[in-house]
């Protein structure tokens, strides 16, 4: 017959592997959709390393609507939240925070670990300064612009208003050129980092104390950025509430996400432990 001590371990090691358990969630990038993650085969090496698919997150102003999927007994599972990319960064953050809200609401014993890419990683860092909650154990962003980025002015450049000549402009450009009007907002969002914008209150803002991690993409050559974010920009070191604090991991791939992300993930999560 078990003694009561052996009895009391058993229970204080359970409670503990429990308490260990985390809840990830990923937030896209601009343009980007719940299928980002997927299309790059991240949530397959997720699932098949003991991060199950728990379900998918539309959100909005009303709120948010979980499409869930059954992850049996897994103890660590992911969440993929789809916010409203073309909306500006204080938009899409009350979004996440809405989705988070729930979250916790199901998973109240579980710490959770936000990873964005590119401007959802601003997007993520935004819900955290402006809604700081307890249970956050991470930030990691991938390839995301926290000190802005010079593809911001170009796209304000270009839909400025030029009277008839908007005409031309979207039609030659397309749905693209449509999208980065409906986008302009969020632009000015992204824009480099300067005083008074919105990237120079966000990066002077208390942040949580947590754990923060940048993913920055590198070049062939070694050097650190991508083609549309540069390598400083992504890295949380140079935000100025967090200098010294964020871990770095350069990966030697474009800005857009690939597979070789999840193994990056599953690396700066053992660390987390």
């Amino acid at each position: 017959m078990m003694n009561l001590k052996t009895f009391i371990a058993l229970l204080l090691l359970s409670l503990s592997q429990f308490a260990q358990a985390d809840v990830m969630v990923l937030v896209h990038g601009y343009l980007g959709d719940i299928n980002s993650w997927e299309k790059a085969g991240i949530n397959d090496t997720l699932d098949a390393n003991g991060w199950k698919r728990a379900g998918f997150y539309l959100g909005s102003a009303q709120g948010p609507r979980l499409f869930t999927k059954d992850y049996g007994k897994a103890k660590n599972i992911v969440f993929v939240a789809s916010l409203p990319s073309e909306a500006p960064v204080t938009a899409q953050a009350d979004i996440l925070n809405l989705i988070l809200n729930d979250i916790r609401q199901r998973h109240p014993d579980e710490a959770i670990v936000l990873v964005g890419h590119s401007a959802g990683g601003v997007v993520a860092r935004a819900a955290l300064v402006l809604y700081p909650q307890a249970n956050i154990r991470a930030l990691i962003t991938i390839a995301s612009p926290h000190l802005g980025t010079y593809r911001a002015n170009q796209a304000l450049t270009i839909t400025n208003n030029h009277g008839p000549f908007n005409f031309v402009k979207r039609f030659v450009g397309g749905n693209d050129y449509v999208a980065l009007e409906h986008s302009r907002a969020l632009m000015h969002d992204l824009q480099p980092i300067q005083p008074g914008n919105f990237l120079d209150w966000l990066n002077s803002q208390p942040h949580p104390d947590i754990a923060y991690v940048s993913i920055i993409r590198t070049q062939p050559n070694g050097l650190a950025g991508d083609s549309l974010v540069p390598g400083y920009s992504q890295d949380m070191n140079n935000v100025r509430a967090l200098r010294g604090k964020s871990a770095t991991y350069g990966t030697p791939t474009s800005h857009y996400l690939v597979r070789d992300d999840s193994f990056t993930l599953l690396d700066i999560l053992k660390t987390l432990k």
